[in-house]
């Protein structure tokens, strides 16, 4: 694919609906301590409105939205008003909501195929950022993302929360005091409930919807609603299916767990469609991968149809309670030599246990959204790297893509090398590295 710079890639973005915005990295001067953060959300959904939420608890403005869909800016525009006494202006399009010198920074929280290219643009346009998880669509798109955040000197939080939260860092030093002798298995569960998934009626876009924006650098195809309302989810176009949506949440943690170790040697990953066989989805409702490191392994375990399996309860979440760990749907497993760790995420805190399920150490845990907003906050104002920052989860987002490269290139033993980040046994995984993009929307080489 023919590589363009970034001068050129911005002035080909100009025309289209969620574009860059001008070429100027200069932002608003650092804050004080006691100055309030305005920030604008990009993608009004579910997330995105419960992130802001979030950030308005925290002490933030919401001063900008922007979406494609008009009915529902509209509607969080009045929302928001109501709760902050301040109505959000309206945008629909990126190039122009990066234009204002107001916005310190974005929340991106759009569906994950937008993600990386509404980062990189909001880092050349000088904005901090705020991005869902998972930050990227590939491996090639998080790589950028570093490069961008570092040459144009931006905070870039991921929403990968638990990284903020203070029962995990109590379980880090509880490793960290050795009680739990040498750790040599990681198990690491995503095993949700599900079912099969149909697309159905294709219905009709909303007025004044731009659909080939919304597909962006994904290959274009006919609009279909179901696909709008979340069953993108489903589909390798645009998304990692529920590893990359839920179970990196799990597999970052993991990491921190182990003190991040880096990128795993080799990766094997079986699974499919199995359960839900022959239905619209092309995601996996059963896989199981395997990350091989130097002196430990790595399992990653995810479902789709279990209907026994749940999340740890808001409940839960609120008190000192745990959850029921063999059924719990999202709980980490270390496995020492002398003792046991089962470890929650977003709160349901953590156990050590010995022979017999005897527990000899334990902590609760709290959901930790505020911590990890207020960090991003904070960070706004001190510039310093936050406790997400993109270069911190690079290993757990290539970890994710990396396992689906091993199952959508047959579901093989693949090799990496952290130096060069390429394959070593397979040019098939390889050319799974970077997507193509749709002329419009390139993410140039030189960020």
């Amino acid at each position: 694919m023919k590589q363009i710079d970034r001068r050129h890639f911005m002035k080909q973005a100009v025309g289209v609906t969620l574009s860059t915005a001008a070429l100027s990295t200069s932002s608003r001067p650092i804050l004080g301590a006691n100055e309030r953060v305005n920030l604008a959300l990009i993608g009004c959904g579910g997330r995105g409105r419960a992130l802001v939420r979030g950030f308005i608890e925290c002490g933030a403005r919401i001063t900008h939205l922007c979406d494609l869909n008009e009915e529902r800016l509209a509607a969080l525009a009045r929302e928001l008003g109501d709760v902050q006494h301040h109505m959000p202006r309206k945008f629909t399009e990126i190039r122009q909501l990066l234009d204002v010198k107001e916005v310190d920074a974005v929340i991106v929280a759009t569906p994950d195929h937008w993600h990386a290219p509404a980062s990189i643009l909001a880092c050349q346009a000088g904005k901090d950022v705020y991005v869902e998880k998972p930050p990227s669509h590939n491996i090639w798109e998080t790589q950028k993302m570093r490069e961008a955040a570092r040459k144009y000197e931006r905070v870039l939080q991921v929403g990968t929360q638990n990284r903020s939260a203070p029962y995990n860092h109590a379980a880090v030093e509880y490793l960290k005091s050795g009680k739990l002798g040498g750790i040599h298995i990681v198990k690491v569960y995503n095993l949700k409930p599900g079912g099969p998934f149909q697309l159905g009626d294709a219905g009709t876009p909303p007025s004044g919807f731009d659909w080939d924006a919304w597909l962006g650098p994904a290959p274009a195809r006919a609009y279909h609603q179901r696909l709008f309302r979340s069953g993108w989810h489903k589909f390798w176009d645009f998304s990692g299916g529920d590893m990359a949506d839920d179970g990196i949440h799990q597999l970052d943690l993991a990491l921190m767990l182990m003190g991040d170790p880096g990128l795993p040697k080799a990766i094997s990953c079986s699974g499919g469609r199995l359960a839900c066989r022959g239905d619209d989805a092309e995601v996996p409702d059963v896989q199981i991968v395997s990350y091989d490191f130097d002196d430990f392994v790595m399992t990653f375990e995810l479902s789709g149809y279990p209907r026994y399996m749940q999340k740890t309860t808001g409940t839960i979440r609120r008190n000192d309670e745990f959850p029921y760990w063999t059924q719990n749907a999202t709980r980490i497993e270390l496995y020492g030599s002398d003792l046991m760790m089962t470890i929650g995420r977003h709160g349901g805190g953590w156990i050590v246990t010995t022979s017999g399920g005897k527990i000899v150490e334990k902590k609760y845990g709290r959901p930790p959204d505020q911590h990890h907003e207020t960090n991003f906050l904070e960070c706004i104002k001190t510039r310093k790297r936050p406790n997400a920052d993109i270069e911190t989860l690079y290993n757990s987002t290539t970890m994710v893509h990396m396992a689906n490269i091993a199952h959508r290139v047959g579901n093989k033993k693949v090799r990496f090398d952290a130096a060069t980040q390429r394959f070593t046994d397979s040019a098939e995984a390889n050319d799974l590295l970077k997507r193509t993009y749709r002329p419009k929307y390139q993410i140039p080489d030189n960020v």
